[in-house]
């Protein structure tokens, strides 16, 4: 039998039906309006005899003078801010710390999101160790310094402590409609760690269609069919629709859509910069930007012309002008802040996440054609064997001559018509614009032999999208000319870049890429020895040294599998403060300076060289210390957004695939693991996956070395980079998943070969470790 509590500790245990002494100051404080004994009883839903608990816990308020009475019954806080209030952690301030915001709402209106917000003093929120620990968005109880809460009027700064964290930010969830039979919903998670399903009640439903994405909010401490129930809180679209489908990963990674208020009206508010008073004026100097056909923003423009230098004979002038952000986005700004959070712009096949508001990336910023722009230029001078003789920096007033495409460009080389649908005149521009461009180009390629660059045979895949946002085909653009043209002049213009600032001795934002680390490298050398090649020990690795392997492997059936090792044995760029070179472009230093419209990192480095070089509004050099923690924060961003792109590449060719299921597709085995293979098909770019077990064959031995699955039974082999024929068993397109049966047999390996594989795995995990029934791989 339970023991009674006693008297004492009865009398000291809080009424659960009463809210605390903190909430009725918070409430008191949020609604000096609307604060008599009847609105704070509705308030907190006190019924019965807990009203004289209420009636009694006022009076202790009132006699311990941090509640007074008012008018009608009212009652207020003396001074202007109570020692207890609720607010809105809105963000964090320069130095990291949380920076709160009064609220109008009361702790228990949890569903009353555009409740507004009362103007008030500016909130520090000093650090704490109280769990869970409060973040951005949540709302909080504070405690207020009391000698600086009683002049704290708005605008004034004040600091509080956390008392309690009253509610963190309800869980926005994207999920698949799935309908029932009376009209209700249930919803399949797109999260592929969240297996849990959620009940949409009809009312809540939003009239959402089977098979649509939402997005919804759970209810709590409520079920339906056994299921926790949620509300639809948006309709995003069908999952064929690129838009939806891209919203997946923008919501999983947490890529910023929208952009804050405050950045947005700076952006409208922006003028375009059209005089030409301390810059170069160069808009007769005929500069054509060169993009894809799709491009929206336009961040670089190229010219060319002979050196007419006589101590020069062949040499070339070119000229990379790059738009001029930094006269429109100041350091420390709403749009500076947006920016810098995004660290890039994100490019999904349907639409881009931009890291400017459309008023700067697609307008004044854009390099458009026939339009004034302020650019911020590098003229570089090459001798005849490409080598860079000298350079400078300058603004400039610039008029793009012709946005061409790149096709366009190569189809006017090429003595071509242009490409179909671009009616563009390239005519005019052959003569003195292209020509000299392709000129100046064959010049570089020179020293760009002799410097001997990574170069990595990896043909990319491309969505083509219909007039409804579905995908119509897939293909791989052919690398042109133009395409090896731009990047070139664009790589020797970040090079100038690094070059300036370190000469300046300025901190800056180098891309760096590191060199293969010897553990990379010593499996990659065990691999090569499986197909005859030797990489030598000892010694630094060069970039060219990866070449020459490629180049014995050209045209052989080995050629594609050898570049993806290579590939895979590389380390990742990144940006950072310091400089380590880079070792795929062969280059010491290296910044990125061409995109500054879709990269902040860029940003920073045209800061630096307006500062560095004194020309004009915009510069600003960063502190070492900030420079670390941008760099990082941009890396990220970058991994983030690579990452976005790819799973949303990955569930639309999953969804035009869906319709496939049961046909037969060649393909090339891009990986190989203890439990299965992957395949990429060689029509799409369609990456699936084979399980060990449902291969042929007793035991699967996973041999790393080799990068293959030996069969232990019959001796077959699947390596990495072999050609091979499946058949799609199943598509996902939610998660961008595709599973694939192997119709191929494996090559025969050696008795002599498998014997020393057995040695030398024979500690190693096998595949398939069960026997399955066999999969007859031949229809």
């Amino acid at each position: 039998m339970a023991r009674r509590p006693s008297p004492k500790k009865a009398k000291a245990r809080k009424d659960p039906h009463l809210p605390s002494r903190e909430e009725i100051l918070a409430f008191v404080s949020a609604h000096p309006e609307k604060a008599t004994k009847r609105d704070i009883a509705k308030q907190f839903k006190i019924k019965g005899a807990a009203r004289i608990g209420l009636k009694r816990m006022l009076a202790e308020l009132i006699d311990d003078g941090l509640v007074e009475r008012g008018g009608r019954k009212k009652l207020h806080t003396p001074g202007s801010l109570p020692p207890v209030v609720v607010a809105d952690i809105t963000g964090r301030d320069d130095d990291g710390e949380l920076i709160a915001t009064l609220t109008e709402r009361g702790p228990s209106d949890e569903d009353d999101e555009n409740a507004p917000v009362a103007a008030g003093p500016r909130i520090l929120v000093m650090p704490t160790k109280r769990k869970p620990a409060p973040g951005v968005g949540d709302r909080v109880l504070l405690r207020v310094d009391d000698e600086e809460r009683e002049n704290a009027g708005p605008g004034a700064t004040v600091t509080a402590h956390v008392i309690r964290v009253l509610d963190k930010p309800s869980a926005r969830i994207l999920g698949i409609y799935r309908e029932i039979t009376d009209g209700s919903g249930r919803i399949e998670p797109v999260d592929k760690k969240n297996r849990k399903e959620w009940a949409v009640h009809h009312s809540d439903s939003k009239d959402a269609r089977e098979g649509e994405l939402v997005a919804v909010e759970p209810l709590k401490s409520r079920k339906r069919l056994g299921l926790p129930q949620a509300r639809v809180i948006e309709r995003i679209g069908s999952m064929a629709d690129e838009n939806a489908v891209s919203r997946i990963a923008v919501e999983t990674h947490g890529i910023p859509l929208d952009f804050p208020r405050a950045a947005i009206e700076e952006a409208e508010s922006v003028k375009a910069k059209t005089g030409v008073s301390g810059l170069e004026d160069m808009r007769k100097v005929p500069f054509v930007t060169i993009d894809p056909a799709d491009a929206r923003d336009h961040d670089d423009a190229v010219f060319a012309e002979a050196d007419d230098d006589p101590k020069n004979p062949g040499g070339h002038i070119v000229w990379v002008a790059i738009a001029d952000v930094s006269r429109y986005v100041t350091p420390g700004s709403a749009l500076d802040k947006a920016a810098r959070e995004r660290g890039n712009s994100v490019y999904f096949p349907g639409r881009v996440v931009p890291m400017l508001p459309e008023r700067l990336s697609n307008d004044l910023c854009s390099l458009r054609e026939k339009e004034d722009r302020p650019a911020l230029a590098v003229r570089m001078v090459y001798d005849a064997g490409g080598v860079k003789t000298d350079h400078r920096f300058a603004r400039i007033m610039m008029k793009s001559a012709a946005k061409l495409r790149y096709e366009t460009a190569q189809a006017a080389i090429d003595g071509r018509p242009n490409p179909k649908g671009d009616d563009t005149d390239t005519g005019p521009l052959l003569e003195p614009v292209l020509k000299p461009l392709w000129a100046a180009w064959k010049t570089l390629l020179k020293a760009q032999e002799k410097r001997a660059p990574l170069d990595l045979d990896l043909p990319e895949r491309k969505l083509v999208l219909d007039k409804a946002g579905k995908v119509a085909r897939v293909i791989v653009p052919e690398r042109l000319e133009a395409h090896r043209l731009v990047e070139t002049f664009m790589i020797a213009a970040n090079v100038a870049a690094a070059e300036t600032l370190e000469k300046a001795q300025v901190p800056l934002v180098y891309r760096a890429h590191d060199a293969p680390s010897q553990e990379k490298l010593a499996a990659l050398g065990e691999f090569l020895r499986t197909i005859d090649i030797s990489l030598a020990k000892g010694q630094t690795i060069q970039p060219r040294q990866f070449n020459q392997i490629l180049a014995k492997v050209a045209d052989t059936p080995n050629a594609g599998l050898v570049n993806e090792v290579i590939l895979r044995s590389q380390a990742q760029a990144e940006y950072t403060p310091e400089n380590y070179g880079h070792f795929g472009l062969n280059l010491r230093r290296y910044a990125h300076f061409t995109s500054p419209i879709r990269r902040y990192a860029d940003l920073i480095v045209h800061r630096a060289l307006v500062a560095a070089l004194k020309l004009g509004e915009g510069g600003f050099l960063y502190e070492p210390e900030d420079l670390a923690e941008t760099s990082a924060h941009i890396s990220m961003t970058e991994r983030r957004a690579m990452a976005a792109e790819r799973e949303t590449v990955d569930r639309l060719i999953a969804h035009f695939l869906a319709d496939r299921v049961g046909t037969r597709f060649p393909g090339r085995i891009a990986g190989v693991t203890r439990s299965g293979m992957f395949v990429k098909l060689n029509d799409t770019g369609a990456d699936g996956y084979i399980p060990a077990a449902s291969i042929d064959g007793n035991y699967w031995r996973y041999d790393e070395t080799g990068q293959q699955l030996v069969s232990d039974q019959t001796g077959e082999a699947f390596r990495l980079g072999d050609d091979v024929e499946v058949r799609l068993i199943e598509a996902v397109p939610v998660a961008g998943m595709l599973r694939f049966e192997i119709l191929s047999d494996g090559r025969k390996l050696p008795a002599s070969e498998r014997k020393k594989l057995r040695e030398r795995t024979k500690n190693a995990p096998r595949g398939n470790t069960r026997r399955r029934a066999a999969v007859r791989r031949r229809r």
